[in-house]
């Protein structure tokens, strides 16, 4: 049977978690341009970036090992955390662009 490696299992839960946050905070986000707090909602996709930031550096600090010749054991788990870093980039991504929505849209209503 397979057993992950402790360090290993930790950066994924690393990356898993700010990710994670980094995502959570985009949709917040969101919903504070919704309800036309727009400076809350630059407050928060500005705390999801660090978080973003964060995940990407660890993941970083994997490729470079493999790149040293420093084999990354593969699990399902680094898929996940890989994952979901990728969907966490997406969500950026619209964020912005339903943000950016949502202000012109309410200039047009008034």
């Amino acid at each position: 049977m397979f057993k992950m490696s402790e360090e290993l299992e930790m950066i994924c839960f690393q990356i898993i978690s700010n990710s994670g946050s980094a995502k959570s905070n985009y949709i917040e986000a969101i919903q504070k341009a919704k309800a036309k707090e727009y400076d809350e909602a630059n407050r928060l996709m500005e705390e999801a970036e660090e978080y973003f930031l964060k995940a990407h550096k660890i993941h970083s600090e994997l490729i470079q090992k493999e790149a040293c010749g420093e084999k990354t054991e593969f699990s399902i788990l680094l898929m996940h955390s890989e994952d979901q870093m990728s969907s966490t980039e997406l969500s950026k991504i619209l964020a912005q662009e339903v943000i950016e929505l949502h202000k012109e849209l309410n200039s047009i209503k008034n």
